[in-house]
C-alpha cells in the first residue's frame, strides 16, 4: 500500500491521507504515536504523511517532527526542510528539535536548515553546537564546505557558543581547508583566548597539519603564551 500523492488525483489522495491520519490518531491516542505507527508500516510514506500532519495539526509540530525523525532518521533532511518551509516554528527551534530526535543525523539537519534559510546561518550554527556539542566539529565542517565564503563566520559563531571544542574544530577545518590555516588558527585563538591550555592544544593541532614553527611562535605570542609554553608546543 502506498499513501503518497499521485499526480492524477492530488486532492483526492490528500483527503484520503488526512482521513487515514485522523483514524490513526484516534486509534493511537496521540499524533506522535500515530506517526510512529505509520512509519513502521509505511516507511516510504513518512515524508508525505508528515506533510499532511503539519497542515492538519500545526500546533503539534514538535511532536510530529520528533516522532517522524525518531522513527525514520533517513528522512531527516526532507522533514526539516519541509517544516522550515511551512514555518510551523522558528528555524532554530526546528533544528534543535531535529537534532534531539536523532543526533547522529546532525549533518543533514544543519545542511537542510542552512539551505532553506541562509539568513539564519548564525542561529543555526549556535543552536546546533549547543544542542550537540560533541558534533561541533562535524557541524562546522559540513556548513563550511557548503558555504566556504562564510568559514570564519561559522567558526566564530560555533566557538563563541562552545569554546572548549576549539582544537576539534581546527582539526576538522584544516582537514578540508589546508590552505586557509591562518584564518582557521587565528579565528580559533581569538575565540578561545581565555584558556592557555586550549590555546596550546589548538597550536599543537595546527602543527600536525604542517604549520611552520615560525607561524606557531607568532600565533602563540599573539595569544599571550610565554617562551616556555611556546617551546612546549613546538617540542610536542
Amino acid at each position: 500500500m502506498c499513501l503518497a500523492t499521485t499526480n492524477n488525483e492530488p486532492q483526492k489522495t490528500d483527503e484520503y491521507q488526512v482521513q487515514f491520519l485522523k483514524r490513526q490518531v484516534d486509534q493511537n491516542m496521540s499524533i506522535g504515536r500515530a506517526i510512529r505507527s505509520i512509519a513502521s508500516h509505511y516507511p516510504q510514506d513518512v515524508v508525505s504523511i508528515v506533510d499532511v500532519a503539519l497542515d492538519t495539526y500545526p500546533d503539534k509540530y514538535r511532536e510530529i517532527i520528533f516522532a517522524a525523525i525518531s522513527a525514520q532518521p533517513a528522512s531527516t533532511e526532507d522533514i526539516v526542510r519541509m517544516a522550515i518551509e511551512k514555518e510551523v516554528g522558528s528555524c532554530p527551534s526546528i533544528v534543535q528539535l531535529a537534532i534531539q530526535a536523532e543526533p547522529s543525523y546532525v549533518d543533514f539537519v544543519v545542511q537542510a536548515a542552512a539551505n532553506a534559510t541562509p539568513d539564519e546561518l548564525n542561529d543555526i550554527v549556535r543552536v546546533a553546537v549547543q544542542t550537540e556539542p560533541d558534533s561541533a566539529d562535524r557541524i562546522v565542517q559540513t556548513l563550511s564546505q557548503e558555504h566556504p565564503n562564510k568559514l570564519v563566520q561559522i567558526m566564530s559563531t560555533a566557538l563563541h557558543a562552545v569554546p572548549y571544542v576549539g582544537e576539534y574544530v581546527v582539526d576538522a577545518l584544516l582537514a578540508v581547508f589546508p590552505g586557509q590555516s591562518e584564518e582557521v588558527v587565528t579565528t580559533a585563538l581569538k575565540e578561545t583566548s581565555a584558556e592557555k591550555e586550549q590555546t596550546m592544544r589548538i597550536l599543537q593541532t595546527a602543527q600536525s597539519y604542517g604549520v611552520s614553527d615560525a607561524k606557531l611562535t607568532e600565533y602563540g605570542e599573539t595569544a599571550g603564551l610565554n617562551e616556555t609554553e611556546i617551546a612546549q608546543v613546538l617540542n610536542n
